[in-house]
């Protein structure tokens, strides 16, 4: 049973993780309508390229959490057999 209470653990500390990344593209996706309504192009540069590794980042955890789950649900086959 603790095998299976630490994965959850670990899947929700990684669900905090997925859900501030999200905010955090949603914020710069703001800014960066912002900069272009003002077409200040270096700005708007620059705040691309920290969406697009948000993004890489958040694709990144979201396989990890994937997996995670995976090993969630293997714990509690084993928990059940």
């Amino acid at each position: 049973m603790p095998e299976f209470e630490n994965l959850v653990q670990g899947q929700m500390e990684i669900m905090d993780e997925l859900l501030y990344l999200q905010s955090e593209i949603e914020r710069c996706q703001a800014i960066e309508k912002e900069f272009a309504s003002l077409e200040k192009k270096a700005q708007l540069s620059a705040i691309r390229e920290e969406i697009s590794q948000k993004r890489k980042d958040l694709a990144a955890i979201q396989d990890l959490f994937q997996k995670q789950t995976e090993q969630v649900i293997q714990a509690y086959q084993k928990i059940e057999a």
